[in-house]
């Protein structure tokens, strides 16, 4: 058994805050960007990128 401590983290892309591994993303962390659903859905948009 991994110590919380032992677990591998990322920043997420929307607020910058350091999240770290779960169960549910055991199959996906590498595509894993956000630390949560209201992140996700309100991701920075790209830069020069249309609207709509």
């Amino acid at each position: 058994m991994r110590r919380k401590g032992d677990l591998p983290s990322k920043a997420c892309l929307a607020c910058s805050l350091e999240f770290t591994w779960r169960k549910k993303w055991e199959r996906d962390w590498d595509e894993v960007k956000y630390c949560s659903e209201r992140c996700r859905r309100n991701r920075p948009s790209p830069i020069g990128g249309a609207v709509g």
